[in-house]
């Protein structure tokens, strides 16, 4: 209590000083108004120097990176792949990726940080992380242009925190090669990596190696990102993927897509023109195509 007082009396004689150095009683108010206590006035004011004088020190404002975030359509209307440029979304080249549904259990929504926050959007339906990039699908009924604007603010507010996108990540790739696994196999996952999902990649999609049958010759993979519900995806299947697999590996006798619902499509001809671009990308990526 005594020192309370005496730092109280202190401040009245400071205050009583500046008011007798400029005539007028309204040094309070200068004190007040600036924001400042008054020890920090009396440590930056030379003797004699006058109220008009005495200003705030300047804050100094530390401006935040720009962030700027690229939208990119994909063969799937309802997917849009978002760049964020010089970003790396998902650490140390994880080419596996992310991939979570809305209607997934809340634990594998929580991995996700940035999952988490784009599925506060309205429409959002499901989120896929690359190693540079997002890509969001939505709902048949969301139009993308309400919903951009709010995706773009989420993804420039989140890589401007400098947050890990994704906790926990797992120790294995579906594309792994294990002990365990034979040749064929083998072989199968060395494609995909290198050669297939490259291509898809640049789409804003992924496939993953799922399993092999040895006895069927069947091998399933599971479609991610824009990939999924692309009118296109049937096409890029039987006619990227399974030709190339089956050139290489005579075993395989067929490719399915995990969970596949096989729909007959209306337009043929567009469909035809999507695997053209499809064929061109994967042949790009060195894919070879066989009739």
């Amino acid at each position: 209590m005594k020192k309370a007082a005496t730092t109280m009396m202190n401040s009245t004689r400071v205050l009583r000083a500046l008011s007798a150095a400029t005539g007028r009683g309204r040094s309070s108010s200068v004190l007040l108004a600036t924001g400042r206590s008054v020890s920090h006035l009396v440590a930056n004011t030379t003797p004699g120097q006058t109220r008009s004088t005495i200003r705030p020190q300047p804050v100094v404002s530390v401006p935040s990176r720009s962030i700027f975030v690229q939208s990119v359509e994909t063969p799937n209307p309802e997917s849009l792949k978002f760049v964020p440029t010089g970003i790396v979304v998902l650490p140390d080249g994880d080419v596996n990726g992310f991939f979570v549904s809305k209607s997934d259990p809340q634990e594998s929504i929580l991995r996700s940080p940035l999952a988490k926050q784009l599925f506060q959007i309205d429409g959002v339906k499901a989120v896929y992380l690359g190693a540079d990039f997002v890509t969001i699908t939505k709902v048949a009924r969301s139009p993308w242009k309400s919903m951009r604007p709010q995706i773009l603010d989420v993804l420039m507010n989140f890589f401007d925190e400098d947050v890990p996108a994704l906790l926990d990540q797992p120790e294995f790739i579906d594309t792994t090669i294990l002990d365990d696994d034979d040749e064929i196999v083998a072989m199968i996952k060395e494609l995909i990596e290198s050669r297939i999902r490259p291509a898809v990649q640049e789409d804003g999609g992924d496939i993953r190696y799922v399993s092999f049958e040895e006895e069927t010759g069947l091998c399933t993979v599971e479609l991610a990102g824009s990939c999924v519900g692309c009118p296109s995806s049937s096409v890029t299947l039987k006619q990227g993927v399974e030709n190339m697999l089956q050139h290489y590996v005579p075993e395989v006798t067929a490719v399915v897509a995990l969970e596949e619902e096989v729909e007959e499509s209306e337009e043929a001809p567009q469909e035809e023109k999507k695997q053209k671009t499809y064929e061109e990308r994967l042949a790009a990526a060195g894919i070879p195509f066989s009739d």
